[in-house]
């Protein structure tokens, strides 16, 4: 079975239905009081619209009446029908429109606590950007749906019943030549109907397709930039948001399509209707006033009509979207929290990877780690080294449970990761990444992301022992100094030290460092090398690092090389057994004194 992510627009698009509105129901049903009030103001105001008409023959049959007091009481409640009108349908769009608000706050807030959530697994199948199109485009249209296009869908349904009925009891034979035009109305409806559906689902996945590409090289403009990629970025946007342009202008002709001829048919019915009852005026057989009622309803119907074909289009994008939103509310995850999880005990530190074996899912028959046993005493420190794409990173990763193994266990304390809530085993870990994330706010609070109930002071503490108090100082607003979308305004060795402040404010009792120090300058080094050292003490520690200097001091040294252990041991035994980390070292620190 194809997966629903990676299905093309075409696919995708053949399987909605409208009848996928109705997963939208659970969002709606909290507020079942503001939906009855909304559609009770609705019946109101349709009904107060049918009745319109009947004041309108009444004053036009009342002209010649002997007494004018009549034809002045009918115009007072033609004005007060009017009044009742404007506050029903006034009550009616401020229900329905906060319905429609509050409904989409709350899928936007269940999709996105939903993905946060989702293992890195996950993304390998659908880009982000994706994501957020559907989390903003598709949540707008499944807001004008039911802040709007329902609503209207419901008042023109009651109108053009209720318009019907009427036109009936008014005069069965002008109701005849009225409505002889339905039936055929309906069929292009629905062969034009489906083929707007197809295409309204095309053009949204290109729209989530360009808004993907576009996400992705916004976020790396500045290596656009740097390899003069920007003409051919431009282009391959170009050409996404042209097909987008192509796939809306079929659904914009199809749906002009559809329009005329829904017009065409009801209005010369219309003609139809006006020459007949005009002959009927003139043979006395129906009077001025019922003419004119008649008119009005027939022109009601036949707008009501109208605005229908027009909703139903809306509706089948709304359906579209709906789906596309519960792929995301329904998407399944690889990693997933245990029933019945174990209570989270007090914490020691020991770490065991036991008989490991792991691919990642999208390079399933590469192995990343192949039969990986590995047992870390509590408060070690262990350095792990050896080429890139080794697997050292892959053991951070299965540490912090973003993937599970497909043979043997990784454990903590001697309890499976899988036994135990991801959140309260995570919580016990500090991680400094290899490409630290800064996010868009202060200093200040992208170092008390570490622990975000620590005091200003604790911070303050934390910058220092990183080495990254000094320049935070030196910023125009010191720690209160906005730092930019992923830390644009900062340095990368800025940024891993902020890193490095926020894992040691976390004070958790295992310390994850993914090439914690690549960034840094000799001098800061050489300072954060020295607050690493203090925070790993009593602590179990996982050192990555490529530059050897920088685990020399590590009471465990482990080589990795093509996902398996090929060594391990300390400094200088190591470097004395000979083998890939003596090539290693001797590679580094000759290379060093050969440069000085």
């Amino acid at each position: 079975m194809a997966d629903p992510q990676r299905q093309s627009p075409e696919d995708r698009a053949a399987s909605k239905q409208i009848g996928a509105l109705k997963a939208l129901w659970p969002f709606v049903r909290p507020y079942r009081g503001i939906m009855i009030a909304a559609l009770s103001a609705l019946v109101l105001t349709a009904a107060v619209s049918l009745v319109l008409p009947l004041a309108a023959r009444r004053v036009i049959d009342n002209f010649d009446a002997a007494d004018g007091s009549i034809l002045q009481n009918y115009f007072l409640a033609a004005i007060g029908i009017a009044g009742l009108l404007a506050v029903g349908t006034a009550m009616r769009y401020y229900l329905v429109t906060r319905l429609g608000e509050r409904v989409v706050a709350d899928i936007r807030k269940a999709v996105f606590d939903r993905m946060i959530g989702m293992s890195p697994a996950f993304y390998e199948k659908i880009m982000t950007g994706e994501v957020l199109s559907r989390i903003t485009t598709d949540t707008t249209l499944i807001l004008s749906v039911i802040g709007s296009s329902v609503s209207v869908a419901l008042r023109n349904v009651l109108i053009f019943f209720g318009g019907i009925a009427l036109m009936l009891i008014t005069s069965l034979k002008m109701s005849a030549m009225v409505l002889w035009p339905i039936p055929v109305v309906v069929l292009p409806i629905i062969l034009l109907g489906r083929r707007v559906r197809n295409l309204s689902k095309k053009n949204q996945d290109l729209i989530a397709e360009s808004s993907g590409d576009a996400s992705e090289q916004l976020l790396a403009a500045q290596t656009v930039q740097a390899f003069s990629h920007e003409t051919l970025s431009r282009a391959k946007f170009g050409d996404v948001t042209e097909q987008s342009f192509v796939a809306a202008h079929r659904r914009i002709i199809t749906r002009a399509l559809l329009t005329a001829i829904v017009i065409f048919m009801a209005f010369s019915g219309v003609v139809g209707f006006l020459w007949m009852g005009a002959t009927d005026v003139r043979g006395g057989e129906i009077t001025e006033g019922e003419l004119v009622q008649f008119m009005i309803y027939t022109i009601m119907v036949a707008g009501a009509l109208a605005a229908l074909t027009e909703i139903w289009g809306e509706l089948q994008r709304a359906a579209g979207a709906t789906e596309r939103l519960v792929e995301l509310l329904t998407a399944s995850d690889t990693v997933l929290d245990p029933e019945t999880a174990r209570a989270m005990p007090t914490i020691e530190g020991a770490i065991s990877f036991d008989n490991v074996q792991f691919s990642y899912p999208s390079r399933p028959g590469i192995s990343a780690l192949d039969h990986i046993d590995l047992t870390i005493a509590p408060g070690e420190t262990v350095a792990l080294v050896g080429p890139s794409g080794a697997g050292k990173t892959t053991i951070i990763q299965l540490m912090l449970r973003f993937y599970d193994p497909q043979k043997g266990a990784v454990r903590l304390d001697g309890i499976d990761l899988r036994d135990l809530n991801r959140s309260a085993f995570r919580e016990q870990i500090a991680l400094v990444p290899q490409d630290p994330v800064i996010f868009a706010d202060t200093a200040r609070e992208n170092i008390r992301f570490g622990r975000p109930t620590a005091t200003d002071a604790e911070v303050e503490a934390a910058a220092k022992a990183a080495a990254a108090h000094d320049f935070l100082m030196a910023l125009p607003d010191g720690y209160d100094s906005y730092v930019g979308e992923r830390g644009v305004m900062l340095s990368g060795g800025q940024k891993q030290r902020i890193a490095i402040a926020r894992a040691i404010l976390r004070d958790a009792p295992i310390l994850l460092l993914d090439e914690a120090t690549s960034a840094l300058d000799a001098e800061s080094e050489q300072a954060v090398q020295q607050a690493v050292e203090n925070l790993a003490r009593n602590r179990t520690t996982l050192i990555v690092a490529h530059r050897l200097a920088t685990v020399k001091q590590a009471d465990r040294i482990v080589v990795f090389d093509a996902g398996k252990i090929v060594a391990q041991g300390t400094h200088d035994a190591l470097v004395a057994q000979g083998g890939l980390y003596a090539r290693l070292a001797r590679l580094q620190f000759t290379a060093g004194v050969a440069a000085e």
